[in-house]
C-alpha cells in the first residue's frame, strides 16, 4: 500500500537548542504524544509530552537530549512495519526520514490505521474463527488448506496470542461452512477457541442425543 501520500509536514522539528518552554507551548496546542527534534538539520529523536512537562521550562532541549526517543520509519518502510513502530513506541505520531536522517514529516496513527481498516481482512463481510494448537504443530498452510477444503474463501490469518507451548490464530473467512470448518479444525487437533451459534446448536443436539441413548439403555 502507498503510504507516502499520508506524510504530513505541518509540524517542523524542534532544534535541540529550543527552549523547553516553547516545546510545552506546542504540546498545549496539539494532541500528539511526541514531537520531533533535530540537530544540525538531522533528526535525532522525539521528545514526549510527558517528559516535556516534567522538564524545567527555563532550560533547553539540549539539556535533556538523553531523554529523546530515537524511533522513526523511513520513507520506503512497509505500512505494516509502520503500524508495528507505532505499537512498540506507544506514540500517535511517527517521524518519517529520508536520506541522511533528513526529517520529511510524520505519519498520524489514525491515517495508518485507516489503511488496515481498508484491507479485506476487515472490510469484507465474513466470520472470525480463533483456533489454538501447539506452537510446534501448527502451520499457516494447514490452516488455509482446512478453510479452503470446505469451499470457503480465506481473507487473512494472523497469530493473535502466544503462550507457553501454544499459539492462537485468528482467521477471517467467508460466512459459509463455519460449522464444518470448526469441525475440520478439531479433526486436525486444533482447539476452537471462538464460539459459534451453529456449532453450539449441533453440540446441544449431540448432548440431547447422548442423553436419549443413555435413557433408552436404562
Amino acid at each position: 500500500m502507498e503510504t507516502l501520500n499520508y506524510i504530513i509536514n505541518d509540524i517542523e522539528a524542534f532544534d535541540v537548542s529550543a527552549k523547553i518552554k516553547d516545546v510545552q507551548t506546542v504540546f498545549n496546542q496539539l494532541t500528539y504524544s511526541h514531537v520531533p527534534v533535530e540537530k544540525d538539520g538531522h533528526y535525532i529523536g522525539c521528545v514526549s509530552e510527558n517528559d516535556a512537562y516534567c522538564f524545567d521550562n527555563k532550560k533547553l532541549l539540549s539539556d535533556f537530549q538523553y531523554a529523546l526517543e530515537p524511533f522513526h520509519v523511513l520513507e520506503d518502510t512497509n505500512w505494516l512495519d509502520i503500524l508495528e513502530a507505532f505499537a512498540l513506541n506507544n506514540s500517535n505520531i511517527m517521524p518519517v526520514l529520508g536520506a541522511e536522517n533528513k526529517y520529511l514529516g510524520y505519519y498520524e496513527l489514525g491515517d495508518i490505521m485507516s489503511l488496515f481498516n481498508n484491507t479485506p481482512f476487515l472490510n469484507e463481510t465474513g466470520g472470525i474463527i480463533v483456533v489454538e494448537k501447539g506452537i510446534q504443530d501448527y502451520s499457516f498452510s494447514e490452516v488455509c488448506q482446512i478453510v479452503e477444503s470446505n469451499g470457503t474463501r480465506i481473507f487473512g490469518v494472523f497469530i493473535s496470542k502466544i503462550t507457553d507451548g501454544t499459539v492462537q490464530l485468528t482467521v477471517k473467512i467467508g460466512h459459509t461452512a463455519m460449522n464444518s470448518i470448526a469441525q475440520t479444525f478439531r479433526r486436525y487437533n486444533y482447539n476452537v477457541i471462538s464460539h459459534h451459534e451453529e456449532d453450539k446448536f449441533l453440540e446441544d443436539l449431540k448432548e440431547r442425543s447422548d442423553y436419549l441413548d443413555k435413557y433408552l439403555n436404562i
